[in-house]
């Protein structure tokens, strides 16, 4: 957007884990005419609920042949197919990060960004046109990161879907500390986030990404050419990602809790005004651990293991809770059927009623 950009100097990145530096943008623009139809790469790294209203405005000014990808870009694919059309995107590099490549924050928009960790490696999937190699798009977009986190091809986007640590974690720990708690009177200090997870929140989002194994394992069975080993358990990726600053490596439970790189992030909360003049914390269900990681995370997942026959108890109960506090509907009565669909991902949100008829047309096989 057309805003106050960055000082001269630019805008400031501190590294907790490395040098601090600069970037100066070499235009901001609210117009997408300015900006797009000269790029060869366009990363949208932006929360996921944002995708569709980028995608729109840009289409018409994005060149044919263009690298185009999110981060993070759990079905990016089906949201880029969708509003951009199949010939476009079989023409145009697509591609999507697993995750981001920091724990990072924003400290003042346009000035200054704040990282509090790097990932040693994420995956990376890229369906490249045709006459291009995945290869070269993948050294390109490593030459952009810089020389962490070093990004490892990925199967397919099915896997990098699959593959969504942020959404079997975030809504998890939200719905861990939530579920016997009365927050209707606040905190007086906000509470932390990773570093407060107890230990059946940590066996919970163990649970569910046995879950989301169990649809891999069923989907690598139905089709045997289909490969997605890059789905691993939350776990091994844990420890491929942070192993070098995690203590405690027994359970997830203690990789939370020990992970220097997760350390000092608080709840996501919104900060009221007593009648007393005290201040006190109240839960934030609105942030993107909910807008993001439930229509556009679990839900995706949910969807797909519906079309599969594959069921996901505990993802359920994650999902019911937290359609609850966002005053949401997407599972109702046990299926993905729910009024607010149109927010989501959700392959039946595109019209997919049926397994192989969503592999087909998603070029999964």
């Amino acid at each position: 957007c057309r805003r106050s950009a960055s000082p001269e100097e630019g805008i400031k990145c501190n590294n907790n884990s490395g040098d601090h530096i600069y970037g100066i943008p070499k235009k901001v623009s609210d117009d997408p005419a300015e900006v797009a139809p000269k790029a060869d790469i366009v990363i949208l790294a932006l929360p996921s609920f944002t995708h569709e209203t980028y995608l729109v405005a840009l289409e018409p000014h994005l060149k044919f042949g263009v690298t185009l990808g999110a981060m993070p870009g759990d079905g990016f694919d089906l949201t880029a197919r969708h509003f951009l059309g199949d010939q476009f995107v079989n023409g145009c590099n697509l591609f999507a990060l697993e995750t981001l490549p920091w724990a990072c924050r924003i400290n003042e928009y346009g000035k200054s960004v704040q990282v509090f960790g790097t990932k040693k490696e994420i995956d990376v999937v890229i369906d490249p046109a045709e006459g291009n190699s995945a290869e070269e798009v993948a050294a390109d977009l490593q030459s952009l990161i810089g020389r962490r986190p070093v990004l490892h091809l990925a199967d397919n986007f099915l896997a990098v879907t699959l593959m969504n640590p942020n959404a079997m974690v975030h809504p998890t720990i939200l719905y861990g500390f939530y579920r016997d708690r009365d927050w209707t009177e606040g905190f007086d200090e906000p509470p932390l986030f990773y570093s407060g997870v107890d230990e059946y929140t940590g066996k919970l989002i163990e649970k569910v990404s046995h879950e989301v194994l169990e649809l891999k394992f069923f989907l690598e069975e139905r089709y045997p050419g289909l490969d997605l080993k890059s789905v691993i358990p939350l776990s091994e990726w844990m420890l491929r990602t942070y192993s070098d600053v995690i203590e405690d490596a027994s359970s997830i439970h203690k990789m939370l809790l020990t992970s220097k790189a997760h350390r000092g992030f608080t709840h996501p909360l919104v900060e009221k005004e007593t009648v007393g003049g005290k201040k006190k914390y109240f839960p934030d269900f609105k942030c993107r651990y909910f807008t993001e990681d439930i229509p556009f995370g679990l839900i995706v997942t949910r969807g797909i293991a519906e079309l599969a026959g594959v069921a996901t108890p505990n993802m359920d109960e994650v999902i019911m809770w937290c359609q609850k506090q966002m005053a949401k509907e997407f599972l109702v009565n046990g299926k993905v059927a729910g009024k607010d669909l149109d927010v989501t991902r959700a392959p039946q949100y595109y019209g997919f009623t049926d397994l192989d008829t969503f592999m087909i047309a998603n070029r999964y096989l």
